[in-house]
């Protein structure tokens, strides 16, 4: 038998064989799922840093709001983004008549215990009556904004920069995931003061050679005219070849590659005007739909109303049999599990951007929103990068050697990640603690010590 330290050497070296083999085996672990990229931007990332309006469109608003003086602009804009942010949806009919029965049943009830002669025509006059002053009381009263030049340059101050931030921060999900994707042709629904031809113009220049902006209010498309043309009615527009319309193209075969609504189902006001809305839309897209809302519970719901209605509903008239996934930001197809919960919260984003440069406005702010992506064909046309990857709802907690990751995962579940070297990689431990809030992570294997159900999200 060989000496002991003879025996402690070739020990030492197999070990050593075996680290180099390990630690090979590991490089390329890393190479396949960085994609030859950092830790700090590998695949998953898709939030970006503090973002600042094009410097034409900057410069032509501020002209705008010096050229339209608008009394108390500071206090209007406040008092309106937060109006803007309060927004809910209108009452449905059947809704009211159901509160309505159930509040004059509970009111004959009433009436009927006290007992004693009942003028059954009077009394029911009087609860008829009271119904109707406490559905007034208690009921949203939505109404549709209409905006006149004044207004619309309030609409400007409060929401040009925020709109841009959460329109681009939405389509740079696109375009990090799908590089491929060049869309020639983008429809924009709602396109307001056409920050979602300024997004898509900083992701794909190149390609674009097609822009229809469709909104109903003239005064708004004007306005979105005068910022393409840097406040100047001589000087070319700083995008070429975007045309405003006040209706919808009427061809139902007419599709454009990337179609956009942005902040605008939320100002349909019944369900199914919505939902045919969606369809509308739908149908226009050849490649990818993105809608994007406030990041508030009715936002987020309008969202996963138009999720719902596109995944579970047949249309009525099928031009484009290709079916549609949800690229972004589920990543799954099943129920939210977010409006699962006995307390409801939103399934939102942030984004930093500089806003115009206003009084009360130096500093940099916070755009939270929701966002929905759908795009055409099944699984297999969809399978670009991070598609089966755990999406990041919570900010990030970076602990001493270990993460704490609030994510929505591909079976549709709420976790609680504590993501170690030891237990996922240091691959995986390191993307996560260079990873925030809207990323996404490699899926990770269950394990009962490190992965719970996530209540708090």
């Amino acid at each position: 038998m060989a000496p002991l330290s003879c025996r402690v050497l070739v020990l030492c070296r197999g070990l050593g064989a075996f680290r180099r083999m390990s630690t090979a085996a590991q490089s390329q672990s890393e190479v396949d799922f960085l994609k030859g990229e950092l830790h700090r931007k590998h695949p998953g990332v898709t939030n970006l840093k503090t973002l600042s309006l094009p410097e034409e469109l900057q410069m032509a608003a501020r002209s705008i709001i010096h050229r339209t003086p608008v009394n108390r602009l500071a206090e209007r804009t406040h008092s309106f983004a937060n109006f803007l942010w309060s927004r809910k949806r209108a009452v449905e009919d059947v809704t009211l008549r159901r509160t309505a029965v159930s509040l004059e049943r509970e009111l004959w009830k009433k009436a009927m215990e006290k007992g004693g002669d009942i003028d059954e025509d009077a009394l029911g006059d009087r609860i008829r009556r009271k119904v109707f002053s406490e559905l007034k009381r208690t009921t949203y009263h939505w109404t549709a904004l209409k905006y006149d030049e004044e207004l619309c340059v309030v609409y400007m101050a409060a929401r040009l920069a925020g709109g841009y931030a959460a329109v681009r921060r939405a389509l740079n999900e696109i375009k990090k995931r799908d590089p491929s994707f060049a869309p020639q042709s983008l429809l924009d629904f709602g396109s307001g003061l056409g920050t979602v031809v300024w997004a898509s113009h900083s992701h794909w220049a190149g390609s674009l050679k097609e822009m229809v902006c469709v909104d109903s209010s003239g005064p708004m498309n004007i306005l979105a005219e005068r910022l393409l043309k840097g406040d100047d009615e001589q000087a070319p527009a700083h995008i070429q070849q975007v045309y405003f319309r006040q209706f919808l193209p009427v061809s139902p075969k007419v599709q454009f590659d990337l179609t956009v609504a942005a902040f605008t189902l939320s100002e349909i006001p019944g369900a199914k005007e919505r939902e045919e809305a969606v369809f509308t839309l739908w149908r226009k897209t050849g490649s990818y739909l993105v809608l994007v809302e406030n990041g508030t519970k009715e936002g987020h719901q309008i969202l996963m109303e138009a999720r719902d209605a596109l995944l579970k509903k047949q249309e009525k008239t099928v031009h484009d049999s290709r079916p549609v996934s949800v690229f972004a930001p589920c990543p799954h197809e099943l129920t939210c599990p977010k409006l699962s919960r006995e307390h409801v919260v939103p399934c939102n984003f942030q984004q930093m951007y500089q806003p115009l440069p206003l009084p009360g406005h130096n500093e940099r702010q916070t755009e939270k929103f929701s966002y929905l992506i759908l795009t055409r064909g099944g699984p297999l046309e969809a399978e670009t990068e991070g598609v089966n990857w755990a999406r990041l709802v919570a900010p990030v907690l970076r602990r001493s050697r270990h993460v704490h990751c609030r994510t929505c995962s591909p079976d549709g579940n709420l976790q609680h990640m504590v993501v170690t070297a030891r237990k996922h990689s240091r691959d995986v431990y390191r993307c996560a603690r260079n990873s925030d809030w809207g990323d996404q992570l490699p899926l990770i294997e269950r394990d009962e010590e490190d992965v719970q159900s996530d209540s708090e999200s």
